[in-house]
């Protein structure tokens, strides 16, 4: 069972809302990182560059779509003013935006392109507005809290559906010296009013930062944590401060692998369902640089990243960020591809469709048979306070097996605390081919391929009963 606390019962949700699940189900979206930056060279821009310099001579956010789609990647988050406070959009609040580029003679709308070809290519569309702004000379006043509302308002009300409205904790210094006390809790409320269904990450209550920007993951990643847990201020404590290249290689703090143990919620006056999002990028920075032509990941670093993130119980944010013609180049494009090729054909079969999936124990009304079909509409559970239970999975036949999906039903909240996987030999003894700790929305499980004709999953420890929506065998 959970450890006892004195909490407030209204501060305990420990299962994800309607727009958490969402995001849950989409696991893999990306990032674009487009401004002035990808005209000067640099990473961070100061705000002082002139809007001259933005003029991409072919943007076409179609090819982008395509390229994202052929990785399975199902959403795009544009960023649609960094920390240089230039805006891809035309807004009515500044003159440091693309109105005053020479990119379309001042009538482009890099948002709208990107928005409506994300529509039409059938993914999803987000936003990222930094809230430091080295070019706004509101910054660090009362009213620049007005002008960021304003900001948002032009974005949440011109482009359609947002899945989500995506904020880091950046907070420097503006043109005036000064540094600005930010207002979320008037930004959360202006986003629910204008965008209901959208996610508020990562300052936000919605998806939470895994705390690095490398691709590290937490081999035990949990969606309950306590409440109050990763404050606005406590990330922004935690994000780059400047444009240093090492923090982007930095690795999840060894006092911050443990985010959801029994020991680690001791205590805690409440629990929210907070899930875990990886953001990183398919280059050593986040915007294009020519110079990092020959440095795009490989095929084999980037999938390992999605097997510790999709298939660990976190979601995977990957930028790929647009060149100066305003296109993903074409090696980032051939990665891409490379990936959602090798997932589709790793995935393409699965054999527990024709298998039969049976329990040592459940309550009679939700049975093993649920597991055949990855859906939330049915379930398998054991009677309550059954908290170790044997799944046997009984293929048609020897199968070449080396990956094992499984998915609690999150509805239900995280429950899962160890499990082991384990095949059949030809002696007819099981041999274990993996295990772990956490569950949650998703683990896949991958091991070297053995030859089996039974696989069997034992969930040696949970919170309280299990309660499984999905398992997959490839």
């Amino acid at each position: 069972m959970y450890p006892q606390f004195a909490y407030d019962k209204e501060l305990v949700k420990c299962h994800p809302s309607a727009r958490q699940m969402i995001v849950e189900q989409m696991e893999f979206y990306a990032f674009a990182h487009f401004t002035v930056n990808t005209f000067t060279d640099k990473e961070w821009g100061d705000g002082t560059e002139p809007e001259s310099v933005f003029n991409p001579t072919e943007l076409n956010a179609d090819q982008w779509v395509e390229a994202l789609k052929s990785a399975g990647i199902g959403g795009l988050i544009l960023t649609c003013k960094h920390h240089d406070g230039f805006c891809l959009w035309p807004s009515a609040y500044t003159e440091h935006c693309v109105k005053n580029s020479p990119y379309k003679d001042g009538k482009g709308d890099v948002v709208k392109e990107v928005s409506d070809a994300c529509r039409r290519g059938g993914i999803k569309f987000g936003v990222y507005l930094s809230p430091w702004d080295r070019n706004s000379r509101l910054y660090g006043t009362d009213e620049y809290n007005d002008y960021f509302c304003n900001q948002l308002t032009e974005l949440l009300t011109r482009y359609g559906e947002i899945f989500t409205v995506w904020f880091d904790g950046a907070c420097g210094e503006g043109p005036n010296g000064k540094r600005q006390v930010y207002d979320w809790d008037r930004y959360y409320a202006l986003i629910r009013e204008l965008q209901p269904d959208a996610c508020i990450a990562i300052c936000g209550p919605d998806v939470r930062w895994c705390g690095n920007e490398a691709g590290d993951t937490r081999p035990s990643e949990w969606s309950v944590l306590p409440t109050g847990f990763a404050s606005p201020e406590d990330v922004a404590k935690e994000s780059q401060q400047s444009d240093d290249t090492a923090f982007r290689e930095k690795k999840i703090d060894a006092m911050q692998r443990d985010l959801g143990s029994r020991e680690f919620l001791e205590g805690a006056l409440g629990l929210n369902w907070r899930p875990a999002e990886t953001d990183t990028s398919i280059r050593p920075g986040w915007f294009y640089h020519a110079s990092e032509d020959d440095k795009v990941r490989s095929t084999e670093t980037l999938l390992d990243i999605w097997y510790r993130t999709v298939g660990g119980n976190s979601k995977l944010l990957l930028n790929i960020p647009p060149d100066r013609r305003g296109l993903f180049h074409e090696v980032d494009v051939q990665r891409l591809k490379e990936i959602g090729e090798y997932i589709r054909k790793t995935f393409a079969v699965n054999l527990a469709e024709t298998a039969v999936i049976t329990a040592d124990l459940d309550d009679g009304y939700h049975t093993a048979d649920a597991l055949q079909v990855n859906s939330y509409d049915a379930y398998y559970k054991p009677f309550d306070g059954d908290n170790a239970v044997t799944l046997t999975v009984k293929l048609d036949g020897v199968k070449e097996v080396s990956h094992v999906v499984i998915k609690e039903h999150i509805p239900m909240s995280q429950r899962v605390e160890q499990y082991v996987i384990e095949a059949k030999t030809a002696d007819g003894s099981f041999a274990e081919v993996s295990s772990g700790t956490t569950i949650g929305y998703q683990k896949i499980a991958k091991f070297d391929a053995v030859s089996t004709d039974e696989v069997r999953i034992r969930i040696t420890d949970s919170r309280v009963c299990p309660v499984l929506s999905f398992v997959g065998i490839y």
